[in-house]
């Protein structure tokens, strides 16, 4: 019998790997869950990723891809007429949805996100999410100053998430604002 050629696979073994992390958590992935999730034959996720470490490594990947996504596609970012902190707080609220919303993507990613905490292998991903917002951020402000913007971030969404406390954009907003030089004070000030 022929090998069939199918160049969604490996997407789709990705995709399946977030969706169990997503339903069971780390403690639930396998080459086996992952293979039944995706209705592919259990050798296909070996031969893709011939560990789970290499497939956390790719479903971290493409979850950092999906914020780094929303920060390009905020256009006010990129605009210095506009005011950083309330564009942060305001796309910070966007990702993180409604309050009373289901926040199982977020979730799921920051599960990924602190995998790497145990898994050596998934560091250099979980930095290149803070590198990547960085180097976004340095377009407005400096480079040290984007990279506090970045840490306060994480930390406000982390503390969402952990305390099942409504996300509070006006507070967001205020502290965003006090790490951001103000208008002639440097090297923050807008461009």
């Amino acid at each position: 019998m022929a090998r069939r050629y199918d160049p969604e696979r490996r997407r789709r073994i990705i995709e399946a790997a977030i969706r169990v992390v997503g339903r069971s958590g780390i403690a639930g992935l396998s080459h086996r869950s992952v293979a039944a999730e995706a209705d592919v034959p259990l050798g296909s996720t070996t031969y893709h990723f011939k560990t789970l470490d290499e497939l956390l490594v790719a479903a971290l990947r493409q979850a950092n891809e999906g914020f780094a996504r929303a920060v390009a596609s905020h256009g006010g970012l990129e605009d210095p007429r506009t005011d950083l902190a309330t564009e942060l707080a305001g796309l910070l609220g966007e990702w993180l949805g409604p309050a009373d919303g289901e926040r199982t993507g977020v979730e799921l990613e920051y599960e990924l996100y602190l995998a790497a905490l145990r898994r050596p292998a998934l560091r250099p991903v979980a930095a290149e999410w803070c590198e990547d917002v960085t180097e976004l951020l340095s377009r407005r402000t400096d480079p040290v100053t984007a990279r506090a913007l970045v840490a306060l971030m994480d930390g406000i969404c982390l503390q969402a998430l952990l305390t099942g406390t409504p996300y509070d954009e006006e507070y967001a907003r205020e502290m965003l604002g006090r790490i951001l030089p103000r208008d002639g004070e440097g090297v923050g000030a807008p461009l």
